[in-house]
């Protein structure tokens, strides 16, 4: 359903987006993660048709975006970080509005803005001034106006941004209802975000992408994806920081207290339970607790953005 292929997009002298390809399949959510300013919301607005590329191509349900985007604007609902309402208007009233601009057939438009209201939850307050309505309902609105025309795509830059808890998990229960039956590309920088709703991520960090696929094939592919978190007694960090050494353990943390806690990361298949058992008896360290676990898509994030700007 989208095709990116070396996509560039240059502001002056500053390069935005640098050689991005990725794809989106048929009924996809694609979590579009990445830290503030790192190029999520100009590759959104290249695929929206609100800015062209500098260089590369992108297609939207085979349509080039740069040859025919008025055709491109028919497939897809956006959803920018910035909801464009008009206060003074009841949601009924600005759907009807954008039904017209989406030139949706007269005859038609009262059952496209009845569909879109219902579809996101809006019928108690179809009636009532958007200006009254609270920050959740407004990007209710905003949802509706981005599905009026029934497209096949959807397009959502940062569709929770500033919401109460409570309003996050309608909007993201509203986001994995239409992905059941539409493409959608979700851009956030909050890593919940995409564990609660998208089944692909791709990670993007100062215009370049950094990781794609699903968070588990992501990890397979770093090192440090096993991990154990111990609780240890018998000798000093010192000594324990030796010990480590002579493991191989990708990473260390000791924390000193009565026991100490202990972290150690090593590659993909590099050591199992029973070899950490094994290293800790032969130390003369006691195993008071000891738990395996995975990268999770906090730490992919972190290793792939935050470890690049310490090297």
């Amino acid at each position: 359903m989208i095709e990116v292929h070396g996509l560039s997009k240059r502001y002056g002298d500053v390069e935005a987006v640098k050689d991005v390809s990725f794809s989106v399949g048929a009924g996809q959510v694609l979590g579009f993660l990445g830290p503030n300013g790192a190029g999520k919301t100009t590759v959104m607005k290249v695929l929206a048709g609100y800015h062209f590329p500098t260089s590369g191509e992108a297609k939207v349900d085979g349509v080039s975006v740069q040859d025919h985007p008025v055709e491109v604007k028919k497939r897809i609902g956006y959803l920018p970080e910035s909801v464009p309402l008009y206060g003074d208007l009841t949601p009924a009233e600005y759907l009807g509005f954008a039904a017209a601009s989406r030139l949706i057939p007269k005859d038609k438009r009262k059952n496209a803005v009845s569909r879109a209201l219902e579809s996101c939850g809006l019928e108690e307050a179809a009636g009532k001034p958007i200006e009254t309505l609270s920050k959740g309902y407004k990007q209710r609105v905003g949802l509706a106006q981005a599905i009026i025309h029934d497209p096949p795509i959807l397009i959502l830059d940062e569709p929770t941004g500033g919401l109460d808890p409570n309003q996050i998990i309608e909007i993201r229960g509203l986001i994995k209802g239409l992905g059941k039956s539409k493409t959608v590309i979700l851009s956030t920088h909050i890593l919940q975000e995409v564990e609660a709703v998208c089944s692909q991520v791709l990670i993007i960090h100062e215009g370049r992408i950094a990781a794609q696929g699903s968070p588990e094939e992501i990890a397979r592919t770093m090192k440090g994806e096993i991990s154990w978190d111990l609780v240890l007694k018998g000798k000093s960090a010192a000594e324990t920081g030796e010990l480590f050494r002579r493991l191989g353990a990708g990473q260390e943390k000791i924390v000193e207290r009565d026991d100490m806690t202990v972290s150690l990361s090593f590659s993909a298949g590099g050591i199992d339970g029973e070899a950490v058992f094994d290293w800790a008896v032969a130390g003369g360290l006691k195993i008071l607790s000891m738990s395996q676990k995975r990268l999770s898509l906090e730490d992919i994030f972190v290793k792939l953005t935050r470890d690049g700007e310490e090297s």
